[in-house]
């Protein structure tokens, strides 16, 4: 099987799972995330980049603890910035994986395109090949 394709950096992130064994599964394994972190029923922390994603198990955050109580219910939505030639290395690596593409967008720059799938709790992950951002802030706008 061929070498996963590198992610640059977590553009958006708000995660929530139910089942710590799947997403871990799902990010370290498929993604091939670089796990620094995990809390026993709680959460996992994932390196990308210079920049942390995190997964928590959505009915222990609200429970509090060390931080204050905190969740969301139903799928959330995140976007990892993929170089433009990893983009069909990475639709191959999905498609091997059993992994369902459920969109793709072609950006209105003409360049830019985005690969839609979802984690075994239903999350939205969206792979990009620019900073879907950037211009606003070089512009800099509020």
């Amino acid at each position: 099987m061929p070498a996963i394709p590198p992610i640059n950096r977590v553009i958006e992130t708000a995660v929530y799972c139910d089942d710590l064994d799947a997403a871990e599964q799902f990010y370290g394994g498929i993604l091939g995330l670089t796990k620094f972190w995990r809390g026993a029923g709680r959460d996992l922390f994932y390196a990308v980049g210079n920049t942390v994603l995190l997964i928590f198990v959505g009915e222990a955050t609200a429970k509090g603890g060390t931080l204050p109580p905190h969740g969301a219910t139903g799928p959330g939505h995140f976007a990892l910035q993929i170089d433009q030639e990893q983009f069909e290395p990475w639709r191959a690596h999905l498609e091997a994986n059993g992994i369902p593409i459920e969109k793709e967008h072609h950006w209105s720059d003409g360049q830019s395109r985005s690969l839609y799938f979802r984690d075994p709790s239903g999350n939205l992950v969206e792979l990009i090949t620019r900073p879907a951002w950037e211009e606003h802030f070089s512009q800099g706008s509020d």
